[in-house]
């Protein structure tokens, strides 16, 4: 969490993050505290908070309706016991901004600079925020031209350190280290549906369940009998083919259809039936080497080297260095107590503003 591309770094705040419609009172704070010190150098409570704000955003917004919940309710909620979601995601927010400073002090390992058009980019987005926001909108995210310029300089470092820090890993992968198979499976689902073809809550019952189980395996004999022509079968008993690529590590569509399918030795075979919690599975290999899913693994697996490489540099970094929290100034920073979330555009730039509102 917490990584910016240059380019989404400045789009978020210039004139994109406003902040509008704030009610009650919004605290005030020594946005100059200090809330951490890495190495030599002091995170102002200000960056910090700007920095979570826009995080905040984020998760008010897009996350908090995706669990059916509000803001509130969202970070009040217990991940363990005496730990709610605000405590680890602020943990994780302090951690990532700590990285940031990190990355900003070993630039010159990289011969990684600010020009003038980074530079451009800063100044500008930083007076649109100004500009943009009530006295009120910035008081509550700290939104002052040196705090989002000081935010968007380590930002923009970030993005510029990524590339360099990644460079030098093998990047030859062999098919059999990324190798990927291929299948179509169909789903005898447990959910039934009404004559209108909308799904009911409840699922068959048991009797349902074991009419169902004898049809899945007359399907799956009949494709072992007939050459496996799956679109056939499947058009005939009004199924859905779905397809995917994978290994053995992969879980979709589960992991004992995986194993099943993996376990097949001739592209055309076809698996047994293998019921699940949902309904009942039959698969076909459709092919022992996917080539172009093989060659987008062997992507993804220079990427993760790639990662590796980067985490492990920060690690080391963080190792070597300093690093003091002050937990006392940090707590000032309450997503519970004052809502932020992002409001959409109408404006033809398209973006998004943000609305901030005190509880």
């Amino acid at each position: 969490m917490g990584k910016f591309s240059k380019r989404a770094a400045t789009a978020a705040v210039a004139g994109v993050l406003a902040i509008a419609s704030l009610t009650g009172c919004s605290r005030s704070m020594n946005n100059d505290a200090v809330v951490a010190e890495v190495g030599d150098e002091s995170i102002p409570l200000g960056v910090a908070n700007f920095y979570a704000r826009l995080q905040q955003a984020q998760y008010e917004t897009y996350y908090a309706g995706m669990l059916g919940t509000t803001g509130d309710e969202m970070w009040t909620q217990e991940v363990e016991k005496g730990t709610t979601y605000e405590d680890t995601t602020k943990k994780s927010i302090l951690k990532s901004l700590e990285d940031m400073y990190l990355l900003k002090q070993h630039t010159a390992d990289y011969k990684v600079e600010l020009n003038d058009d980074d530079e451009k980019a800063i100044s500008k987005a930083a007076e649109a925020f100004a500009k943009d926001n009530t006295a009120a909108g910035k008081e509550t995210v700290s939104g002052y031209k040196k705090y989002v310029t000081e935010f968007l300089e380590l930002a923009t470092i970030q993005s510029k350190m990524d590339a360099p820090m990644k460079e030098g890993v093998d990047e030859e992968v062999s098919d059999e280290e990324a190798a990927q198979k291929s299948m179509q499976y169909v789903l005898f689902s447990y959910t039934k549906t009404s004559d209108d073809g909308t799904s009911e809550s409840k699922t068959m019952s048991d009797d349902e369940k074991a009419a169902l189980k004898e049809k899945a395996q007359n399907f799956a004999d009949t494709l072992k009998t007939d050459g496996g022509d799956m679109d056939a079968a499947a058009k005939e008993a009004d199924l859905e083919v779905q397809t995917a690529s994978f290994d053995s590590e992969s879980t979709t569509p589960t992991e004992a259809v995986v194993k099943a399918a993996d376990a097949l030795e001739k592209e055309g075979d076809v698996t047994g039936i293998i019921e699940s919690d949902n309904g009942i599975y039959v698969a076909k290999l459709t092919s022992l080497l996917d080539r172009e899913a093989t060659d987008a693994k062997k992507d993804s697996i220079v990427e993760e080297r790639k990662q590796k490489q980067y985490d492990s540099l920060l690690k080391k970094w963080r190792k070597d260095t300093d690093i003091k929290e002050h937990k006392r100034v940090w707590k000032k920073v309450d997503f519970a107590g004052q809502g932020v979330s992002i409001k959409q555009n109408t404006e033809e730039t398209g973006g998004d503003t943000t609305d901030g509102s005190s509880k």
